[in-house]
């Protein structure tokens, strides 16, 4: 969910939400039901095949192929559901990058104080934030909090 950056038109945002849209679809070159569908067809597919030499090994591929099928279904349910979360999150991230960069309020999370986990909304900076003045200490390393 993005917001209008503070300043934006509702106009100027709809022709930014609209561009971001196509700009995040196509950083992941597919939809997330279409990675979904790929996924399961081809996991039945295999599933199917590997059921069918096992079930050869032991004198009946048709059933090897059956219980191939389903096993394969069954995992291919699964691995689908899995490509769909991912393609879905590579486009939200391209998406809000996107919204970011053209000055809207994005969702961010972020630590209270007490190092509670909080949701709110970020804002591209209006102008470039100046450098430290001289003499100041060196930032923390990373991953350290105060």
């Amino acid at each position: 969910m993005a917001l209008p950056g503070t300043g934006r038109s509702f106009d100027q945002f709809r022709a930014d939400d609209l561009d971001c849209r196509v700009y995040a679809g196509n950083q992941t070159g597919i939809t997330p039901n279409d990675a979904g569908a790929s996924s399961a067809v081809s996991s039945a597919v295999v599933g199917t095949a590997i059921g069918a030499l096992a079930g050869a090994a032991f004198g009946d591929p048709a059933a090897g192929a059956g219980v191939g099928l389903i096993g394969g279904s069954m995992y291919g349910a699964s691995s689908a559901y899995g490509s769909q979360y991912a393609v879905q999150r590579a486009y939200d991230n391209s998406y809000t990058q996107c919204m970011y960069a053209k000055g809207h309020k994005v969702p961010a999370a972020g630590y209270t104080s007490g190092n509670s986990r909080r949701s709110s909304y970020s804002e591209a900076p209006a102008a470039a934030i100046p450098p430290p003045p001289p003499g100041s200490p060196p930032p923390p390393p990373p991953g350290v909090r105060y």
